[in-house]
């Protein structure tokens, strides 16, 4: 799929449920990696992987790049890297739940910012408490997998931002893949140690290659091109269907019941997703 030609003619909706599916089909792929690679490896595989896919896919070398662009691009990968790295290492030693809740407080700070009607706040309103319902807040957890969920959730509104300048003023895709490369040497000290381990196994390397492309190529390209076309209030609040995706996935293909608690979750995340979309003043 050619995700700069189909800007026009696909709902951001649509596609956000779409880039859903793929990072959560990404995430199911790197548990088998934790038998043999500890988080900060497992991080580091998915970025590199990703970032040259991209690269060799595009062909990005052959791109006219300006010391502008280089600079946006690699604070973008970088910011990008140290949320995938700072989230695994959260819940190395914090419940999922836990850690998904935390985290959600970076986009959320920015769909805040962007809240100026009384219907943008109604609607964030409603998508925070369905997502918290959905992540399953609990207070057990450990001090430093808390910091490390914020620091993720930091990271997670940063990549909002930075994300929307390359994608309308940068290089966008071509940004996504150099910027991922350059936010792969950053995080290395934290996973090379570990690469000796996955260069030892063809099938290692295969799933790694795999994770990298369902959870970051797909959906973060979609990323750009939903954000060269709404604004990053609107993008930030629509990170909502992101743990709905994943419920309803773990509903109907992995055979996981959903509470009533959970369903209450997704309909006033799907309600807020109507109201926020009624509602056509955007930040630019």
């Amino acid at each position: 799929m050619n995700l700069d030609r189909s800007k026009s003619s696909t709902s951001p909706e649509f596609l956000f449920v779409l880039g859903g599916i793929s990072q959560y089909s990404g995430a199911a792929t790197a548990v088998s990696l934790f038998e043999n690679i500890r988080p900060g490896g497992v991080a580091l595989l998915r970025v590199l992987a990703a970032a040259l896919a991209i690269i060799f896919f595009r062909r990005s070398w052959k791109r006219k790049w300006n010391k502008k662009d280089l600079v946006w691009a690699s604070a973008f990968g970088t910011v990008l890297a140290v949320m995938n790295l700072s989230i695994y290492l959260a819940i190395e030693t914090l419940p999922l739940g836990n850690a998904v809740a935390i985290e959600f407080l970076g986009p959320i700070a920015v769909a805040a910012i962007g809240a100026r009607t009384i219907k943008s706040a109604s609607s964030l309103g409603l998508a925070s408490v369905g997502v918290i319902i959905l992540a399953g807040v609990q207070p057990s957890g450990t001090a430093l997998g808390i910091l490390f969920a914020l620091i993720a959730g930091l990271m997670w509104a940063a990549y909002i931002v930075l994300g929307h300048q390359v994608a309308r003023h940068g290089a966008a895709i071509d940004g996504l893949g150099v910027g991922m490369l350059v936010g792969a040497f950053i995080i290395a000290p934290f996973g090379i140690t570990e690469m000796g381990a996955a260069f030892s196994s063809p099938s290692i390397l295969g799933l790694a290659l795999l994770t990298g492309i369902l959870s970051n190529v797909i959906p973060y390209s979609i990323d750009q091109n939903v954000l060269g076309r709404i604004s990053r209030s609107r993008f930030a609040f629509l990170q909502a269907l992101l743990p709905v995706t994943a419920s309803l996935i773990a509903f109907l293909f992995l055979n996981q019941e959903t509470s009533w608690a959970e369903v209450g979750g997704i309909s006033l995340v799907v309600v807020a997703i109507l109201i926020r979309g009624s509602d056509h003043s955007q930040l630019k």
